[in-house]
């Protein structure tokens, strides 16, 4: 983490002077900056750590606030996918969602089962997960990847910081989905995310994971 995330800050600094950079590891450098390099060196630590591919380099770069560029980087499967929000490609190839009209039709990920109960209705997602075609814990920034190039149609995360997070609005959103926090509002302002292929299905997922009290 610390390795890889000092190299990317060199990079920057000599190429970048006047850039921000907010990292995972090392906080922020020139805070305030009208562009800002968001760093997560390996997003899925627990999965890295296990020996498995479902895990990731996360870079954003924010102009004024919003994120305007994400890269979700796999280096042992060598996949590449970049977003700037009106388009996504995954190795110089355009990247797509798979259109899904009803919840029962679509595949659900998240990260952590158990860190919805500890941070959300977690009820709610349970009954979401029995109603969903299938249900898996591919997470982490794999889990946003699979949406973004059609392999499932639903990923959430009921907590997310900012470097887990910005890199991923640019590359759903240019792929066709939509990203928005848990309770349905801007992400970037959020503290959990909701990834889905469709708004129609987003509409669904929203209202199914905070019913009415």
């Amino acid at each position: 983490d610390r390795g890889a995330e000092e190299l990317m800050r060199n990079l920057l600094e000599r190429n970048y002077p006047n850039h921000g950079i907010l990292g995972e590891e090392y906080g922020a450098h020139n805070a305030g900056a009208e562009f800002t390099w968001v760093l997560d060196p390996i997003d899925g630590t627990k999965a890295f750590v296990t020996g498995t591919y479902l895990w990731g380099t996360l870079i954003a770069l924010m102009k004024n606030g919003r994120p305007v560029l994400g890269v979700i980087h796999q280096p042992i499967v060598h996949d590449l996918l970049v977003g700037v929000g009106d388009a996504a490609w995954l190795n110089d190839q355009p990247a797509h969602v798979q259109d899904c009209a009803r919840i029962e039709e679509a595949i659900l990920l998240t990260t952590d089962h158990w860190h919805v109960f500890d941070h959300q209705n977690g009820p709610a997602f349970e009954a979401l997960s029995r109603r969903a075609r299938r249900y898996n814990n591919w997470g982490d920034c794999h889990g946003y990847h699979l949406v973004a190039t059609g392999g499932a149609q639903i990923m959430g995360d009921p907590i997310m910081n900012t470097w887990d997070l910005m890199a991923l609005i640019p590359i759903i959103e240019g792929a066709g989905g939509v990203i928005t926090d848990w309770q349905g509002n801007d992400p970037v302002t959020g503290t959990s995310s909701l990834a889905t292929s469709s708004p129609a299905l987003h509409a669904q997922v929203l209202a199914a994971l905070n019913p009415p009290r």
